[in-house]
């Protein structure tokens, strides 16, 4: 991925407007700015959320706060705390994601 046509700029990610997005439990709040072709998003899933669906799309997602369980669709799972990231590539391996006690995360994709 080249990353162009973005001059330098800093986002006040507490100004930007929050989406809600349901999933199968809990809820996902998103701050969104998209960037050219790059998507950038601070997350915040509820205690008790659990995705949807199947993602396919890639990310590179960091764990800012709480914690986030990623599985993936061969049943492989993941445990992630804050520091943590994980990186995967579009249409690589379909996964989604759920967290107990809820998490922020960065994500760009």
């Amino acid at each position: 991925m080249e990353m162009s046509g973005i001059p330098f700029g800093i986002t006040d990610w507490e100004q930007i407007e929050v989406t809600e997005h349901r999933g199968e439990t809990g809820v996902a709040y998103w701050r969104t700015q998209q960037f050219g072709q790059v998507r950038v998003r601070k997350v915040e899933y509820s205690a008790g959320y659990l995705a949807d669906h199947w993602c396919h799309k890639g990310h590179i997602l960091l764990c800012l706060a709480g914690e986030l369980t990623t599985e993936l669709a061969d049943g492989r799972v993941y445990h992630l705390t804050a520091g943590m990231s994980y990186q995967v590539a579009d249409h690589a391996e379909p996964h989604r994601s759920c967290s107990k006690q809820g998490a922020t995360l960065f994500i760009v994709d």
